[in-house]
C-alpha cells in the first residue's frame, strides 16, 4: 500500500493530467463553448419538433444563421467527435462536461 506522500503525489499527477486534457480540449474547439451551447440548444429544440433526417442540415443552418466563418472546420470537428448527423451532435455535448474530459 502506498504511503501518504505517494497518494498525494498520485492525486497531484491525476489533477495535472485532467487539467492538461481540459486545456487541449478547449484549444481544439473551432468555435467558443458559448456558440456550441447555443448550437446544442438550437438542435435540441428543432429535433424535438422534426426529428433527425440523418444529416447535418440543422447544424449547417445554425452555423450559417450565426455567421460562423469556419463552418467546414466546425463540421470536421463535430465529425471527429462523433457528430455525423444532427442528433449525434447532441451526443457531442457530453464532451463538454468537465468530468468527461480525460
Amino acid at each position: 500500500m502506498p504511503d501518504k506522500n505517494e497518494v498525494e503525489r498520485r492525486k497531484h499527477i491525476k489533477k495535472e493530467l485532467r487539467e492538461k486534457a481540459r486545456l487541449e480540449f478547449e484549444q481544439s474547439l473551432p468555435i467558443s463553448r458559448e456558440k456550441f451551447k447555443k448550437l446544442f440548444d438550437f438542435l435540441d429544440e428543432k429535433l424535438s419538433k422534426t426529428g433527425c433526417d440523418d444529416t447535418l442540415k440543422l447544424s449547417h443552418k445554425f452555423l450559417h444563421e450565426n455567421e460562423i466563418e469556419n463552418i467546414e472546420s466546425v463540421i470536421e470537428w463535430l465529425n471527429e467527435n462523433g457528430g455525423y448527423c444532427d442528433c449525434e451532435v447532441l451526443n457531442v455535448e457530453e464532451n463538454f462536461d468537465a468530468d468527461a474530459i480525460l
